[in-house]
């Protein structure tokens, strides 16, 4: 697991998530605290459509009814707006809440917004991130930068789905 990250006051497991109210790609609003009860897999990526967003997104697509069977709920987060996110998930055939952090306010609480090359040249914004909110709403696992390649089997490893 890698907890590094850009930030000096990042959250870690062991604390409690910041809770959320964000758009969906239907403009339904999801809080992560009506999922309460229930493992989340909340991860944040860059933007929709481009090519490591693309293969993330379709890792949750395939792997989503057998985490949802383990009452295990999947939340993208990424600056898109809810109508990028429709067209997005609509290509994709993601059935999961992609939730539209338009502001940034949400990444920056979850400590996930700073520099990250774009194209090779320096930029700020989303960093690849990962996190597990357990049925109490604390972090049980957050990984940052994350290598895109193989994640959701490294996650199912981790929640023994």
């Amino acid at each position: 697991m890698n907890e590094s990250t850009r930030t000096g006051s990042a959250i870690g497991v062991g604390d409690e998530a910041p809770d959320f109210a964000l758009p969906d790609q239907h403009s339904q609003t999801v809080r992560l605290s009506d999922l309460r009860g229930r493992r989340v897999i909340v991860y944040f990526y860059p933007k929709a459509g481009t090519a490591k967003c693309t293969t993330q997104a379709c890792d949750f697509r395939d792997n989503w009814a057998a985490l949802t069977a383990q009452g295990v709920d999947v939340l993208g987060v990424s600056a898109d707006s809810p109508a990028d996110l429709l067209t997005f998930a609509e290509e994709q055939g993601a059935e999961y809440p992609m939730l539209s952090d338009a502001d940034g306010a949400v990444s920056k609480a979850w400590s996930v917004w700073g520099e990250r090359p774009v194209g090779g040249v320096p930029g700020i914004g989303v960093i690849r991130s990962t996190f597990i909110v357990d049925e109490q709403g604390a972090l049980a696992y957050a990984e940052r930068d994350i290598d895109h390649v193989g994640h959701v089997a490294r996650l199912r490893d981790f929640l023994g789905v």
